[in-house]
């Protein structure tokens, strides 16, 4: 029996061709917010968050901070221990933010954030 390979198909940053009719002319501002929102959906289905949105401009965060209150806590208590562990979540944790804004010609600009 062979074992089939799960094939991740690639978040593409821009939208299907035929996605919005621009009439040859550039995207108005609602067929702007239709490649927004289909972006985003893309972005969230890989598992990305909103932070915030504005009308042509959405930031998206992945990852979590770390909580250090918590793990100061576990520290103290397990006789420092828990530092280890603290110290490699600490290294190891990313917060990833994006900010993605749809230009005039509806091209998609990506600004990545710290």
């Amino acid at each position: 029996m062979r074992r089939r390979r799960a094939v991740r198909e690639s978040a593409s940053i821009e939208p299907p061709p035929g996605y919005y009719v621009a009439g040859g002319g550039p995207p108005d501002t609602a067929q702007r917010a239709l490649i927004l929102d289909w972006i985003v959906s893309r972005r969230i289905a890989s598992g990305w968050r909103v932070e915030s949105r504005s009308g042509s401009q959405v930031v998206l965060v992945r990852g979590q901070p770390v909580n250090h209150v918590l793990h100061a806590f576990l520290t103290v208590f397990s006789c420092l221990a828990w530092g280890v562990v603290w110290a490699v979540v600490a290294l190891v944790n990313r917060v990833e933010r994006v900010a993605l804004t749809v230009d005039a010609q509806g091209r998609v600009v990506t600004v990545s954030a710290p």
